[in-house]
């Protein structure tokens, strides 16, 4: 099997091997891009691996990873930042790229709300550019500005009140009537004569230049001196709403209305269109106006208008079912391929690297390529020295389409690139386990570049947070020796005088550092198993696990017990909605390890690991529902949103720990086990009009 495989070619055992490793990419990539602001793969490499990924999900559902980061939004917020949690989560969007795939987009909302196909005709959209900016959340109450908030994680966001209060676009004040309280989304983005001017002024003055309009966008905004912002000129376009406390128009285009209304800039190029035939013509026409936009652009959003229809759809992991962004396709380069690096991850992957003879793509500099595993490289035939065309679709590192075959009077190319079968780092063995397409080293905890990753993960943003504690400094500390597992990062104050006397640390700085350290000392559960840097388990896997096993000692005892196979505890692992046999695998054979145990009683010395935080409200928090049988007024997908809205926790079996069981016809099984277990269990009329006036849970008697 290769990367290149068509997804209807793989059996369920590739597939899982397949989606485990797009979804280890996807991770990685999201951080780079939002956490960093520094992404590591062009937009049409990204979208290419969501494609794939999102292809073979729909072959093989039962072999997604359980929550896994491509579910995942944006990143952690910068700790620089005050943080505030979005009243409404803040999510992305899926992307189409052909009119197939739009339509396949219109089928899957169709099925979802239970459609006639009349119903589908009538079914209206607004069209609007996507900008290529920065999402920004802005909270007004009784119609005056009071935070303004990035995107975040989703969840939570970096707070840049002080620098949007420097905005000439942005109302402090909405005119007329306005709800108690509400939260107006939005894109901030730097004009295309602003971001070449800005660029200019950088190199003028010895500093790199931006990439490119969104990262100088970004830039701008998360200033941490409000001045800096101010001498930047931002621009704003508003196009969405997160928390209304008051009930707002019924469709998403008078809603638009209604923000120009409050004196927001809407982007005069929407436009309602009154069916989903519509959409390809619209497409095409703004693709032809997008050279002469005075911004960047890198497709077309559609939502469905009606916003009853919005609410009932709801969000799948982590875009909304009723929008979709139509994406332009990719632009293209010649340049030279210099040379192939071989770079070791956290978990022994030994990934390749292209390094290019830089090349200006579409008004952005790009240096280099991920060129993926072995697999890619011997069906490009991509060699050192190479002429080979690239492309990008807002990035800055591109996609390897092909190599460009050399003239007659070209010296000849160099020797086929031979793959190590032995890790660069360490000299170990590098395997590449069947039906899979990476190869990793087997040094483990012996190979130090698996060692320095897995501590760079250990205090990323998105893990511990420690703020001064980045990667340049986790590489010397590791040299030195005064690091060598995760615990010895809150036993370094027994090195302060050592590290005062190294170049670039002093008095001050060490006092910070050490600061830092102990406000971590205190974490959530999600963030400490996120850290742990077990593989397949990312943010959202490890936030799925915190929620379902609630306490650290719980969660340890309960994945101890779970290698047993066919106990209690390892059906219980089982039963998390997502969670298939490979991720279990992992979660209890990491589990086993003796060193991972020790690692683990080592770290617990020094931390207070708190309980995860349930989903608040709702009469189903901190419940389990599993679902069977045929519903005939819902759709499955629709049922399980109404639960996962109200604060429930969803599986596919039913154990000890179920407390409700919804029965369609023909429930079958499971009605049987949840009789025999004593557990409650409603129909499906009795589960609307549960979701529809509230009230207690039933017993298992009513």
């Amino acid at each position: 099997m290769t990367e290149h495989t068509a997804p209807q070619n793989l059996d369920a055992a590739q597939a899982k091997a397949e989606l485990t490793r797009l979804a280890d990419l996807i991770g990685r990539y999201n951080t780079a891009y939002y956490t960093h602001d520094a992404p590591e793969v062009s937009d049409a490499e990204y979208d290419a691996l969501r494609k794939r990924y999102d292809a073979l999900v729909a072959l093989y559902p039962e072999a997604e990873p359980a929550e896994s980061p491509a579910h995942a939004v944006g990143a952690t917020p910068d700790s620089a930042f005050g943080k505030h949690r979005h009243l409404v989560p803040m999510l992305s969007l899926d992307n189409v790229f052909d009119q197939t795939e739009f339509e396949a987009f219109i089928n899957r909302a169709v099925r979802f709300l239970g459609l006639s196909d009349t119903q589908t005709q009538e079914l209206a959209f607004v069209a609007e550019p996507k900008i290529d900016g920065l999402s920004i959340s802005l909270t007004y109450e009784h119609g005056k500005f009071v935070r303004g908030t990035t995107r975040g994680d989703g969840t939570e966001g970096e707070d840049v009140t002080a620098n949007l209060l420097t905005f000439k676009d942005l109302p402090q004040t909405l005119n007329g009537p306005a709800p108690e309280l509400i939260e107006i989304r939005g894109e901030v983005f730097l004009s295309k004569e602003h971001f070449l001017a800005l660029n200019a002024a950088q190199e003028a003055i010895g500093r790199k230049p931006f990439a490119n309009p969104r990262n100088a966008a970004a830039g701008s905004l998360r200033q941490l001196d409000a001045r800096v912002t101010a001498r930047r000129p931002l621009s704003l376009f508003a196009y969405a709403v997160g928390f209304c406390s008051d009930k707002l128009p019924s469709s998403h285009s008078a809603y638009l209305e209604q923000l120009k209304a409050w004196g927001f800039p809407v982007n005069p190029l929407s436009r309602t269109l009154e069916a989903a035939s519509g959409a390809e013509a619209f497409f095409e026409e703004v693709a032809r106006a997008r050279a002469g936009l005075s911004y960047d652009i890198d497709g077309v959003v559609y939502k469905i208008n009606d916003l009853t229809l919005q609410e009932r759809l709801g969000f799948a992991g982590r875009a909304p079912r009723w929008a979709v962004a139509w994406k332009f396709p990719a632009e293209q380069a010649i340049t030279t391929l210099k040379s192939i690096e071989i770079q070791v991850g956290r978990t022994g992957a030994l990934t390749p690297v292209a390094h290019l003879e830089p090349v200006n793509v579409g008004g952005v500099l790009v240096a280099r390529a991920t060129l993926h595993n072995e697999d890619e490289i011997a069906r490009k035939d991509v060699r050192p020295g190479d002429t080979v065309q690239v492309q990008r679709a807002g990035d800055v590192i591109p996609q390897i389409l092909a190599v460009i075959p050399p003239g007659p009077n070209a010296p000849p190319r160099a020797e086929p690139f031979q793959f190590p079968d032995h890790c660069p780092a360490c000299g170990a063995i590098a395997v590449r386990p069947e039906g899979e397409a990476i190869r990793r080293c087997t040094g483990g905890l012996t190979c130090p570049a698996q060692i320095v990753e897995r501590l760079i993960h250990f205090v990323s943003r998105t893990a511990f947070d420690i703020e001064g504690l980045g990667e340049r400094s986790i590489r010397e500390f590791y040299e030195e020796g005064l690091i060598r597992t995760p615990a010895d990062i809150f036993r370094l104050h027994e090195h302060a005088a050592a590290i005062m006397k190294r170049e670039g640390w002093g008095e001050q700085s060490v006092a910070n550092l050490m600061q830092a350290i102990e406000a971590r000392r205190t974490v959530s559960l999600s963030r400490f198993i996120f850290a742990l840097g077990i593989r397949r388990i990312g943010e959202s896997n490890a936030r799925l696990l915190a929620r379902h096993y609630g306490t650290y000692d719980n969660w340890v005892a309960q994945l101890r017990k779970a290698a047993l196979i066919g106990s209690d505890e390892r059906l219980e692992l089982g039963s998390i909605t997502g969670i298939g046999s490979v991720i279990a695998e992992d979660l209890v054979a990491f589990m086993q390890e003796d060193h991972n145990r020790a690692t683990l009683a080592d770290l617990h010395q020094y931390l207070d690991i708190q309980p995860e935080e349930q989903t608040a409200g709702g009469p189903l928090a901190g419940k389990t529902l599993v679902f069977t049988g045929t519903l005939t007024t819902l759709t499955r997908p629709e049922a399980r949103a109404m639960a996962e809205r109200m604060g429930a926790k969803v599986s596919d079996s039913v154990s000890k720990k179920t407390d409700l069981v919804i029965l369609g016809e023909k429930a079958g099984s499971k009605a049987k086990k949840a009789q025999e277990l004593g557990i409650a269990t409603l129909d499906e009329a009795g589960w609307v009009s549960f979701c529809a006036n509230g009230g207690d849970l039933p017993t298992a008697n009513s």
